[in-house]
């Protein structure tokens, strides 16, 4: 997809997949003004998916936008994204936890939230592991606001070359092989 970046507008809706310089892969998605979806495709947390994860989303300048949030499990996200670049730089504030209990969060978090919460309760959460990376977008995607097709399964292994190659969304962005 070729689109230039300006407003807010021009935003929301997107459909991204992005590496960190570290390797990790996420696919994220602009749901609406203050809603997002992301699936985590590589990493310590590689499995994760979110739906519906309530975020600030804002336009700093032309084409650069900040979005930040926290999860039940208490992590902190930050990301400023400057798509007309196909970049990005995310920083995660992992609690102590999440870093020693990973495998705790690798699933469909929204079915799972009394267990984020009770683990961020019973476990450490300090010190964070803060882990700041700039990224490469490798995808981006026109899905449209409110799309619920676009995070809608767990990953599985190929899920992001299926999406680049054009074998997961049809041509109105709805999921091939429900």
């Amino acid at each position: 997809m070729t689109k230039t970046f300006k407003t807010l507008a021009d935003f929301l809706g997107t459909h991204f997949i992005y590496t960190y310089d570290n390797g990790w892969e996420y696919e994220w998605y602009a749901k609406n003004d203050h809603t997002v979806d992301y699936r985590i495709h590589g990493g310590m947390v590689a499995g994760r998916w979110v739906t519906d994860q309530e975020a600030n989303i804002v336009m700093l300048t032309e084409g650069v936008y900040k979005i930040d949030w926290t999860e039940p499990t208490g992590t902190d996200v930050a990301l400023v994204f400057l798509p007309n670049e196909n970049k990005l730089h995310g920083t995660i504030f992992f609690p102590k936890w999440v870093e020693e209990h990973p495998e705790i969060t690798v699933t469909y978090q929204n079915e799972h939230i009394d267990l984020m919460e009770e683990s961020r309760e019973k476990y450490a959460t300090y010190p964070k592991l803060i882990v700041p990376e700039f990224a490469q977008i490798t995808y981006v995607g026109n899905a449209g606001q409110d799309n619920e097709d676009v995070i809608s399964e767990a990953p599985y292994n190929g899920m992001p070359a299926d999406i680049r190659d054009g074998k997961y969304f049809d041509n109105q962005y709805h999921r091939v092989n429900k």
